[in-house]
């Protein structure tokens, strides 16, 4: 039995204030058990994130990591310096990091396999633009994606990686892939991981939707057998939404 995650991405939003505020009323609660609660505020409040949760079940991710170890590279975090402050996670391969700052899949596997190495876990990110849903090629871009994020990644190392499968045309838009749409497409992803490692690995990982879930969604989308939960944007910023949708993985 996989363990649900739900994961939420704050992408550049929340000050320190905004921040202390919001995780305050998330761990203030009782939160279910058997759901593995993450959140990714911006890198200026981290220190502070993994402080105010250090005592919750709430764990904090990082957004973003530069693969290499350190050197002049303006404006970059390394894995070193969110593990000086107690970051373990990170979330990679977001369309946002693809579109908007150009990273190629080289880039993102490079990242996948120094953050492992590292001893982080993974949430790596894919999905497929509106344009290759209309033509029919999201299936097969989906796997380039995974092939070529996830090159050089061995069978026990896919332990630490959580994938996370998030439609472009979903991201931010209102639009949803349909329960149907997403399980079709999760249940491809199994079937890409059991070719390319085992069944054993395919049963294993655990596979999350992104793409405007919101509580009146969660329920149906989590129901689907090879849906293990959610990466959640706007929705996070809400407690009560992010809560409502952690309560929906039960």
């Amino acid at each position: 039995m996989r363990t649900p995650i739900v994961a939420g991405n704050w992408k550049m939003n929340k000050n320190l204030s905004e921040t202390k505020s919001l995780l305050s009323e998330l761990t203030s609660v009782s939160l279910p058990s058997n759901v593995e609660v993450v959140v990714a505020p911006s890198f200026v409040v981290l220190e502070s994130a993994v402080n105010t949760t250090s005592n919750s079940q709430v764990a904090v991710a990082a957004q973003n990591v530069n693969a290499a170890a350190n050197g002049a590279f303006t404006g970059e975090t390394s894995l070193n310096m969110l593990q000086s402050i107690g970051v373990n996670q990170v979330i990679l391969g977001h369309s946002e990091r693809r579109d908007i700052y150009g990273e190629t899949d080289e880039i993102i596997n490079e990242k996948v396999l120094q953050s492992i190495e590292a001893g982080f876990r993974v949430i790596f990110c894919f999905g497929e633009q509106l344009s290759e849903r209309k033509d029919g090629s999201h299936f097969e871009v989906v796997s380039k994606q995974l092939s070529s994020g996830l090159k050089g990644v061995t069978a026990e190392q896919m332990s630490q990686v959580v994938l996370a499968y998030e439609p472009v045309w979903a991201i931010g838009t209102g639009e949803t892939a349909s329960p149907e749409q997403a399980q079709e497409m999760h249940a491809h992803i199994r079937s890409f991981l059991s070719d390319a490692y085992s069944a054993e690995v395919a049963s294993g990982v655990r596979i999350l939707y992104g793409g405007s879930v919101k509580p009146g969604n969660a329920k149906d989308l989590f129901a689907n057998p090879d849906i293990d939960g959610g990466l959640i944007g706007g929705a996070s910023l809400v407690a009560s939404d992010f809560l409502a949708i952690v309560a929906a993985a039960e």
